[in-house]
């Protein structure tokens, strides 16, 4: 069993997918350094990922582990924000699930579709007439982030402000995790929910305040600011990178990008296999064994930290041929770019319909879309969460 020292490595940020091959050649499983833990156990192999994440001797909620004890200190900004569904297990999760289930329905997502069409036509209005742009900056932040806060009723959200606080929690820098942007995003949403319930409107958040199920259970106030915080964080930060990485895809391999633009039609299995190729998820959540529990041929112990690589299980070749292959005609084959199990995505058909149609209406107002040579070296997000560059230089 391999043992990864991230600290060493710091060409594994710009392209981890040479790693995780290695990885997966020698086992399913492997344990890995970084500068915040010093063992992490990382699960590489595409059918051993897949039982992980529907495994629930892999626990989520790190308050039930033996790595926390009620000496340690938790902040009420920590504890709040840790209130949602995705550190929680059941039966906390089927609860919280269920109460948002009943409200982000697929109605309301479809009944967006207009919204997104002219919130990606106004952007690219913007875009288009100076000829170059960065991609991230001019549609792929600015897009889901003003669908999800219209989707919540977020009123006049400093986006620049609550972008920098989102990264500080989900990529931090040592200088970001040292400005506490934790207690910073809690604030703003208790503050937010607050004047929702003073002055509740037909949006998500405020159904999600009024919403009950059948005994008359709702959600708590630190439920719903943790509630808020996964939806308005993961509402965008998962599909800026998945529109990036898949224009970045599309730019990279130019007899792909030709098929797309000749057969517009690809469009739907393309966004599948970007999501497979170079997803914005690199790992999911951190778990926690419950038990020691066996994978492969390795015993993992009780209480330890374990990541699920989704990026190296979608390009695991027991499962997809030719895995480091673009090919926008490949069948979607189960990818685990969403995850899987009970935590699947549950934004992931909104996601699929931003990329859709920003990436769509992108290439038909930019038949010469190509990376911009001028835009220097990519800056690539730190951190095994997430899988993205800050920023894609194009030109027109």
């Amino acid at each position: 069993m391999a043992v990864l020292d991230l600290r060493n490595l710091p060409d594994f940020t710009v392209d981890p997918y040479p790693y995780y091959a290695k990885l997966r050649a020698e086992g399913p499983v492997h344990t890995v350094r970084t500068e915040e833990m010093e063992r992490i156990w990382l699960i590489v192999g595409y059918e051993e990922a897949r039982a992980a994440l529907a495994d629930q001797r892999f626990g989520k909620d790190w308050r039930t582990s033996g790595r926390w004890t009620e000496s340690e200190s938790e902040s009420e900004s920590d504890a709040a924000l840790s209130a949602n569904m995705l550190e929680l297990d059941a039966p906390h999760h089927t609860r919280l699930r269920r109460l948002v289930v009943r409200e982000f329905t697929p109605r309301r997502i479809e009944a967006l579709r207009p919204r997104i069409t002219e919130v990606t036509a106004q952007l690219l209005d913007a875009m288009v007439p100076r000829g170059s742009a960065d991609l991230v900056d001019a549609l792929a932040f600015p897009l889901p982030m003003t669908v999800i806060c219209e989707l919540l009723g977020v009123p006049d959200i400093d986006r620049d402000a609550f972008r920098t606080l989102s990264n500080g929690i989900v990529t931090p820098t040592p200088e970001q995790r040292e400005a506490d942007p934790v207690g910073a995003m809690n604030a703003y949403l208790v503050d937010l929910i607050e004047d929702k319930r003073c002055s509740p409107g037909e949006d998500l958040l405020s159904a999600l305040i009024r919403a009950r199920d059948e005994g008359g259970d709702g959600l708590s106030s630190a439920e719903l600011v943790g509630m808020a915080f996964v939806l308005l964080v993961a509402g965008h930060e998962t599909t800026v990178n998945l529109i990036a990485n898949g224009v970045r895809a599309l730019l990279d391999h130019p007899e792909q990008l030709a098929l797309l633009r000749a057969d517009p039609g690809l469009l739907d299995n393309a966004v599948e296999e970007m999501l497979r190729y170079d997803g914005p998820v690199e790992t999911a959540t951190f778990r926690f064994t419950r038990e020691p529990v066996t994978v492969g041929d390795t015993v993992i112990p009780r209480d330890q930290a374990v990541l699920v690589a989704l990026a190296s299980a979608d390009r695991d070749p027991a499962r997809f041929p030719a895995p480091d292959t673009f090919d926008i005609r490949r069948e979607p084959q189960g990818h685990l770019g969403f995850g899987h199990g009970i935590h699947y995505c549950l934004g992931a058909p909104l996601a699929r319909m931003e990329a859709r149609i920003a990436i769509g209406a992108l290439l038909e107002r930019c038949p010469d879309l190509a990376r911009d040579p001028s835009g220097g070296e990519l800056d690539w997000l730190p951190g095994l969460l997430m899988r993205g560059a800050r920023g894609l230089p194009v030109r027109w």
